[in-house]
């Protein structure tokens, strides 16, 4: 039998993969370890009897978690307990704009505290930001930018990430932990990638929590790409005095005279500061090495 489906879940070298007629337990061909490329929720895949034979191409690649072809990303940021980290989320943002993933911000904890500077930051800069409490009013807002996509819900542990998808898929069953007073963050309770279906179509995954050393894995940005991962510059490429601005500090930069006139925020400017620096630093065997 030679069938195509989609991985909606791996865990321990086992895989199960949705086909049109059924969920199928398959496992890997050795090949693909040879290759160095396991396959990861969210392949699509060519299975001959239990064995996946073939990993479709990949539009993009998540290091963690491990998951592919991902259409839409859900940052889930609370306003309190952890509150927001601006430089943590922007730093995600690029890591999605360079892999043409839509950032979606869920702003979390609005019952226990509203953030308006934070909420006209992102929606300025272009993003959807959904703001939600501890109801599940706003379900069906939610829902309408997942149909139809296969979306991965991201985000620092303990801001309410497996809580709010409980609410928004009850059978799901996903288990919570409190947020530890004394250390001030939660602790990781998803140990896998999963795709589970949304209703009106498409998939979302659930995922371990972030941290700012977990993005280290990920491949670095070059800084000349870097400013193509902010969208509010774009609108400004090509008006700078000089050709090769870096939108740093250069007379004449069409970015940096945003800035002043408050068109662009003068927070995400800096995270973009502070991820120049960043790649500055990466030599450029390293990024080839992280590319292979």
């Amino acid at each position: 039998m030679t069938a195509e489906g989609l991985i909606i879940k791996a865990i321990s070298g086992a895989f199960y993969v949705q086909t049109p007629d059924a969920i199928l337990p398959c496992k890997a061909r050795g090949i693909f370890r040879r290759r160095g490329m396991a396959p990861v929720a969210g392949d699509r895949v060519r299975i001959e009897e239990d064995n996946i034979v073939e990993i479709f191409p990949r539009k993009n690649e998540l290091v963690r978690p491990k998951a592919a072809n991902i259409d839409l990303a859900l940052m889930t940021v609370s306003t309190v307990q952890p509150a927001p980290n601006t430089f943590v989320l922007d730093k995600l943002i690029t890591i999605c704009e360079y892999k043409q993933i839509e950032p979606v911000i869920i702003l979390t904890k609005t019952d226990l505290k509203s953030d308006e500077p934070f909420r006209k930051i992102y929606e300025d800069a272009g993003f959807t930001v959904i703001q939600t409490g501890d109801g599940i009013e706003n379900r069906e807002e939610i829902l309408s930018v997942m149909r139809g996509k296969v979306s991965i819900f991201i985000g620092n542990t303990g801001v309410g990430k497996s809580t709010l998808l409980n609410r928004l898929f009850p059978d799901l069953g996903l288990r919570t932990a409190a947020i530890s007073d004394k250390l001030g963050r939660g602790r990781h309770t998803t140990r896998q990638v999963e795709l589970y279906p949304v209703p009106g179509g498409g998939y979302v995954a659930d995922s371990p929590g972030f941290s700012s050393v977990e993005l280290e894995a990920y491949e670095p940005i070059r800084r000349e790409e870097l400013a193509g991962c902010f969208r509010e510059f774009r609108p400004y490429f090509g008006k700078c005095q000089f050709a090769d601005c870096s939108h740093r500090k250069e007379k004449g930069c069409a970015v940096l005279a945003a800035v002043a006139e408050g068109k662009i925020s003068l927070s995400r400017h800096g995270s973009y500061l502070m991820l120049y620096e960043e790649a500055m630093q990466v030599p450029d065997w390293q990024r080839e090495e992280s590319r292979k």
